[in-house]
């Protein structure tokens, strides 16, 4: 991507290709803000995937350090609409900026950079109070996001854990002898692509394609680790987690419902914190969730995850939907889940682009 410059107020913003501008893996490295979803690896994961294409704006000059940034993808679509997203498929990607006099140029240039694409609104999501958005900026849609501090020793974290919900089913796998397997390997992702497929149709929605696993796995790397449990060679529970720096993020996980009895999910969660701690991690990310399931919340404080608001913002207000990527999400849960299993697979691989 070509390097744009645009004055604003005085100063001068510059939007940058994250993928090829070298300063940009750096920040990520450095801000203390950054993420597993600012990586240059889940980026090109996205693009491969999807189509959609990285692009961060910042006030640095061509030669300078990148000491702020915001990455988002522009995401094309004729079914839901051309968009500015920061972004797609992720949790969470806060703005990597020092002071609030940052963010407000940086938020001010991606919404001209939408006006001069000729993109429907923009989309931001941040747990960061001190941001100031612009009153162009709306609040579409709020979640809780869970994370777990690690800096306690594995006994302590142990002790906070449910004892009846979380404890037992630890102890439950350990009696029942369940196989543990972790890796990157295609085997492992096969198994684990075939409970996902199993959960989200029990829950009425379409996995999401397996290119998408594929890419994850070649474009993280050693960030990314796949556990499978199993009992007689059968995988009953999967789990797949990313690391950046000192945090690791539970992002995917699955299980046969026909032996959720034996607390394969439990004792993959567990064996998790135990390496984060061995790899000095400081936290786990459960991820988001909307304010009104009651029950994935609950799961998440019984690990003794303590939550944040996360807050998803758009512009201009008169066209940004309200829901934001919560309705495209319920979109694609009611118009998809309809489908016979034995195409849900081509129709999410054709669709999921559109609610990104």
């Amino acid at each position: 991507m070509k390097l744009e410059t645009i004055p604003l107020s005085g100063s001068t913003v510059r939007t940058i290709d994250p993928l090829s501008d070298d300063r940009w893996p750096d920040i990520v490295a450095r801000h203390p803000a950054a993420s597993v979803f600012h990586s240059r690896g889940w980026l090109r994961a996205l693009q491969l995937t999807y189509g959609f294409e990285p692009i961060a704006v910042t006030t640095a000059q061509p030669t300078d350090r990148l000491d702020n940034g915001m990455v988002f993808c522009v995401v094309r679509s004729w079914l839901t609409g051309d968009r500015l997203v920061s972004l797609p498929f992720s949790d969470h990607c806060e703005p990597l900026v020092t002071h609030p006099e940052e963010f407000s140029r940086l938020v001010n240039v991606a919404e001209s950079v939408r006006q001069e694409r000729g993109l429907r609104y923009v989309q931001i999501r941040s747990t960061n109070t001190a941001l100031n958005f612009d009153r162009c900026f709306s609040q579409t849609r709020q979640y809780y996001l869970h994370r777990i501090d690690l800096r306690p020793n594995l006994d302590e974290l142990f002790g906070r854990l449910h004892k009846d919900c979380i404890q037992r089913k630890i102890r439950r796998a350990e009696r029942e002898g369940l196989q543990r397997d972790a890796g990157r390997s295609e085997s492992l992702l096969l198994q684990l692509y075939d409970l996902l497929r199993l959960t989200r149709a029990r829950h009425g929605i379409p996995p999401q394609p397996i290119e998408w696993f594929k890419n994850l796995v070649d474009c993280m790397g050693p960030g990314l680790c796949i556990r499978i449990a199993s009992t007689q060679g059968r995988p009953v529970a999967g789990i797949l987690t990313l690391r950046h720096n000192k945090q690791v993020v539970y992002k995917y996980g699955a299980s046969d419902p026909a032996y959720t009895q034996l607390g394969g999910t439990a004792m993959l969660l567990w064996d998790t914190i135990i390496q984060a701690k061995h790899d000095g991690a400081e936290s786990l990310d459960l991820g988001r969730s909307d304010l009104d399931h009651s029950g994935l919340i609950r799961f998440k404080e019984r690990w003794g995850a303590a939550p944040s608001l996360l807050t998803s913002w758009g512009a201009p207000q008169s066209i940004v939907p309200q829901h934001g990527d919560g309705q495209a999400m319920q979109w694609a849960k009611e118009i998809l889940g309809r489908l016979p299993s034995a195409v849900q697979a081509v129709a999410g691989r054709l669709l999921y682009r559109h609610v990104g």
